[in-house]
């Protein structure tokens, strides 16, 4: 499952690719036909993210307008285990951090692809994918200057913009919602560390939001953030990655946890994700923890270890250096040298290393 800082950069290639656009909205997959005719023809106005859903707002109904202007429809999605969204362009449409060909891959590590792969390829879960064109089918309504690409795969919606298209695989959660009904959605999610207020007015309050609701409950601190009600948008790696850096145990109720702990962790979520959401990829590890230290060689038999960075991105930190004790159950702690262990939390693998974070 994508990690929040992934879907803020499906938002902003949503406003890079269509912001102002009138789209042709379909469902080449039958499943969200009458979604798509809600949206079919209305311009997007805006995109965002908070956690780890995304909302595309469209212009509202001709006419009925709210107090700060056109009301709006929104379209959620959550992309859940299997989601994706795959792009392709015209070759006209500026696409941000696109190599050769425009096309590009957003999600845990982002990279550039060759200009002479497959456009049509789709793909993998919290990934973004722009390509080059093929044939076509528009959906009504919106006269296009260029063929896109016909869908491939269960397309459960179809986006499609003068330059850009826009299919979604997969999701766990695609709907047409109201603003009060968004309002409901973001009322139930915790604080979220990349939004620039948080998602509570300010960072201050969001910081304390979060402090209060993890030490409300005696529910161990590492199956807490993973609830996207206590934060937003923090997944497995940034869940594991945070609370090593804290030097916290994961299985501490959250009510023996002292707020000034719970704080800095917080703040450095903000800076952890917000990176993450710049940079496309998830590093956590400090300069002079990387280059080999602490690395024991082959991964034991039957643990999973991260692959290498093979894109060539200059100053990218290669995908084996970059984490703490994610995926590195059975090998070397790299501070202490201590064996990192693993056990499942609420369904999910934790990762830890006893002697650091006691």
């Amino acid at each position: 499952m994508p990690e929040g800082h992934t879907v803020h950069r499906l938002a902003r290639t949503f406003a890079e690719l269509f912001a102002g656009e009138v789209l042709a909205v379909s469902s080449p997959q039958g499943r969200f036909a009458a979604g798509a005719a809600l949206l079919d023809g209305r311009r997007l106005v805006t995109s965002e993210a908070w956690g780890k859903q995304l909302f595309l707002g469209f212009d509202g109904t001709e006419g009925a307008d709210g107090a700060d202007g056109p009301a709006r429809l929104w379209l959620r999605v959550h992309l859940g285990l299997y989601g994706a969204w795959t792009f392709a362009g015209d070759g006209t449409a500026a696409v941000a951090h696109a190599i050769g060909a425009p096309r590009k891959r957003v999600g845990e590590r982002e990279t550039a692809l060759a200009a002479e792969q497959d456009a049509g390829t789709a793909g993998t879960a919290g990934t973004v994918a722009t390509g080059t064109v093929g044939t076509a089918g528009a959906a009504s309504g919106v006269r296009q200057a260029w063929d896109p690409p016909a869908p491939r795969g269960a397309v459960r919606v179809r986006l499609l913009g003068q330059h850009a298209v826009a299919d979604l695989t997969g999701p766990t959660a695609c709907e047409v919602i109201t603003p009060a009904d968004k309002a409901g959605v973001e009322a139930r999610l915790g604080p979220d560390p990349i939004r620039p207020d948080g998602g509570r007015g300010s960072l201050e309050a969001a910081r304390a939001d979060f402090v209060a609701r993890v030490r409300r409950s005696r529910v161990a601190v590492g199956q807490q953030l993973m609830d996207q009600a206590v934060v937003a948008g923090a997944g497995n790696i940034y869940r594991a990655e945070v609370l090593y850096r804290a030097g916290l145990d994961p299985l501490r109720p959250g009510r023996d946890v002292d707020a000034g702990t719970l704080a800095a962790l917080w703040d450095d979520l903000v800076v952890l994700m917000r990176d993450g959401a710049a940079t496309g990829a998830i590093v956590t590890t400090r300069p002079e923890h990387r280059d080999g230290a602490g690395q024991p060689g082959p991964a034991p038999e039957g643990r999973r270890r991260t692959r290498q960075n093979t894109d060539g991105t200059p100053g990218a930190v290669p995908a084996d250096e970059a984490f703490y004790v994610y995926h590195r159950d059975g090998q070397p702690c790299r501070v202490c040298g201590t064996p990192v262990l693993v056990k499942e939390l609420a369904g999910r693998n934790l990762f830890w290393c006893p002697a650091c974070q006691r």
